[in-house]
């Protein structure tokens, strides 16, 4: 995976720049590394709560007003009719046969509807930056074969990983 990002960094953007926006439309696999990632983590899978407004007709079920409900976004991002083997990091998820990058409206990380989160833009954009400067520079190799890292996330509530060691070789 990160031979192709390399690939697609040195291809668009080389060594003697930084990378900027305008570098993300013309590079459809990074992009959707950036997508998977935020797709497989899902640092918040319960959502945020939120209260019914009203009371609200959902299939066979009422809903009163007042009641908290936690809208629970790892059922989405992780729906296996979008995704297949969601459970697999996948950056395929979200390129076309032909290896453009395509939407999904599956993919909702930071939420949806008029209660997302108002970082959403600076995030997205501070996420591709971040990796493509860092990939654009280092490769980055863990200490123990990938196979037999856990990422198993800490806690039911947050989807933080636990941390372990890497090597970042200058490139």
């Amino acid at each position: 995976m990160t031979e192709k990002v390399h690939e697609e960094i040195d291809r668009v953007i080389g060594r003697s720049r930084s990378p900027c926006m305008a570098d993300r439309s013309q590079m459809p696999y990074t992009d959707a590394v950036v997508h998977e990632t935020q797709r497989f983590v899902s640092l918040a899978p319960l959502g945020i709560p939120r209260a019914v407004t009203r009371d609200t007709h959902f299939r066979k079920y009422i809903i009163p007003k007042g009641t908290t409900i936690f809208p629970v976004l790892q059922s989405v991002l992780y729906d296996s009719k979008e995704f297949p083997k969601p459970e697999q990091f996948n950056p395929g998820h979200f390129l076309d046969e032909n290896g453009a990058f395509k939407n999904s409206d599956f993919f909702m990380p930071f939420s949806i509807g008029k209660r997302s989160c108002v970082g959403e833009g600076l995030a997205r954009m501070q996420l591709f930056l971040l990796l493509t400067t860092i990939l654009q520079n280092f490769t980055l190799k863990p200490l123990i074969d990938p196979k037999d890292i856990d990422i198993t996330p800490m806690t039911l509530t947050s989807n933080a990983p636990m941390s372990y060691q890497l090597i970042v070789i200058p490139r």
